[in-house]
């Protein structure tokens, strides 16, 4: 089983056994002769995929009014597989989703550590610091680093904290995260995990 997650500048791939990526720009889809299950966020791939029958849109077997309109495909995929939790995809944004007894609660969405780091450089060279996601958020921070870190992370973890659900991490900066939400588990291939869900509760129709 070949599936697939296509973002803005990839073609994420899972074989059943190992993930590889392909360029949006380069990669001919047209190449793959056998199945392929995918989602897609990217509308001019989506359009190219349409004529290739051996690629197949899982996003219509999703009932999108438990979601709102505006929802990303990744990030609807990324909870599906979740009954009771809080998501937390860190990637170029950081979205945060809540599951309760299987039922979307809402989310929100944070920026990114690369797009936060990049607007305290805008606002002052004397700022551009990486974030140290090992400071200590119990207290006041007393050098720049730790205080441009602290304000970026401490609103994150009261929030993420307060709903005192079990906190699942995906994402490529996951393990970056999990040194903040120490307790939640890392899953990168949630959404892949999700994907094989759907499949399998609409092999009927997908046969």
């Amino acid at each position: 089983m070949l599936l697939c997650d296509i973002g803005n500048t990839s073609y994420h791939f899972f074989d059943g056994n190992s993930e590889y990526k392909k360029d949006v720009k380069s990669f001919n889809p047209a190449t793959i002769k056998e199945k392929v299950y995918f989602i897609c966020v990217n509308k001019n791939v989506h359009v190219k995929l349409k004529s290739l029958q051996n690629w197949i849109d899982l996003s219509v077997f999703i009932n999108k009014n438990e979601y709102y309109q505006t929802m990303g495909i990744d990030r609807i995929f990324a909870i599906e597989s979740v009954s009771n939790g809080i998501v937390i995809d860190a990637g170029s944004a950081v979205t945060i989703d809540v599951v309760q007894k299987e039922k979307y609660m809402g989310g929100f969405i944070y920026p990114g550590r690369e797009a936060m780091q990049k607007t305290y450089t805008n606002i002052s060279s004397a700022l551009s610091y990486s974030f140290n996601f090992e400071c200590d958020l119990d207290i006041m921070p007393k050098n720049s680093q730790d205080a441009i870190s602290y304000g970026y992370l401490k609103t994150l973890y009261c929030e993420v904290m307060s709903h005192n659900l079990p906190i699942i991490l995906t994402g490529g900066d996951a393990l970056e995260f999990k040194k903040v939400f120490t307790d939640a588990k890392i899953d990168t291939a949630l959404i892949f995990n999700s994907m094989k869900k759907i499949i399998k509760e609409n092999e009927d129709k997908l046969c």
